[in-house]
């Protein structure tokens, strides 16, 4: 079975065309589907849309959320909610077409986990453009997972893949890394991208902003989440080090004669140590928090183990 998850927010003008032309693709892709639409708090019609579309088709699944959560809790509860062995994602804007699920399917033959569309040709604002190629060349830089469009919304997943996701906030953007890093093969197609008829986007060149930090939020968790001390600890390191050269500068011009109580450089010495001190503390307890967390998993892993054996 295929099943096909659309996030929907206030997209009330727009979801009933993408209803008329995916169901229309996925007849002719001949195999059993689904259709999951997560509305996500919207606050036009959208949800009254929906559910009477769900009177005429079976197909159909409505998950709602009572407010906005945001992509990814969106998507997370279709990865949950969703019954087929692959998985398609979809925005509600019809600016990626449901015609393009078909190559999603033919690179999925080659054996690929995950296959993220790219809008090689992208009908957007160019400063959108430019913000999504800028987080997708620092994405690359940081991580080596090399792929032209981490966002764009058509992507194909197995159903191995997305039931290991947890999501939030803004973790969406970076399914196909979290996948890479988890060991699942993560490839790319180019397809083809229009512009929005309906509607108005969600995001505009100041969720460039949103992302640096949620880039910065990833770096910590794919490289030090585990670790903690190494990041903490080097930083710390470095400032106490830093504050001890400078101390030790202005004792030894001290012994010299030169007055140092009125000197900027003195404060800020000072500060650099006690800044490095407490960076490398608050890395001592992250380590503790991370091994006492990691103690408690594996002891409930066996003990569930081991019901489980008893139970067979």
């Amino acid at each position: 079975m295929l099943s096909v998850v659309v996030p929907v927010y206030n997209e009330k003008e727009s979801v009933g065309a993408l209803y008329k032309e995916l169901s229309s693709q996925l007849l002719k892709l001949d195999t059993k589907y689904e259709l999951i639409f997560i509305n996500d708090g919207s606050t036009d019609n959208s949800l009254d849309f929906l559910k009477d579309l769900g009177k005429k088709d079976k197909s159909i699944r409505i998950f709602s959320f009572r407010r906005n959560q945001g992509k990814a809790e969106a998507l997370a509860l279709g990865f949950q909610k969703a019954r087929g062995d692959l998985i398609v994602t979809l925005d509600a804007d019809l600016q990626d077409k449901p015609s393009e699920i078909k190559k999603l399917l033919l690179k999925k033959k080659e054996g690929y986990d995950v296959v993220c569309g790219w809008r090689k040709n992208r009908s957007d604002p160019f400063f959108k453009v430019l913000s999504s190629k800028l987080f997708n060349f620092l994405a690359g830089v940081f991580w080596g997972l090399n792929i032209h469009d981490y966002n764009c919304g058509l992507k194909l997943f197995s159903k191995e893949s997305v039931k290991s996701l947890k999501l939030y906030g803004g973790l969406h953007r970076f399914i196909p890394l979290i996948l890479y890093q988890k060991g699942f093969r993560v490839g790319e197609i180019a397809i083809e991208h229009r512009n929005r008829v309906y509607g108005k986007s969600k995001y505009g060149f100041s969720k460039l902003w949103k992302d640096l930090p949620d880039i910065f939020t990833m770096l910590f968790l794919s490289k030090y989440s585990a670790r903690p001390m190494h990041l903490f600890g080097a930083v710390g390191g470095i400032s106490a080090l830093a504050g001890f050269i400078i101390l030790s500068y202005l004792t030894i011009i001290h012994f010299q004669g030169h007055r140092i109580g009125n000197r900027p450089i003195l404060f800020l010495g000072m500060l650099l140590v006690i800044a490095g001190f407490q960076l490398f503390f608050t890395g001592f307890l992250a380590d503790l928090i991370t091994n006492l967390f990691r103690n408690s998993s594996s002891d409930n892993m066996n003990n569930n183990e081991e019901t489980e054996y008893i139970s067979f």
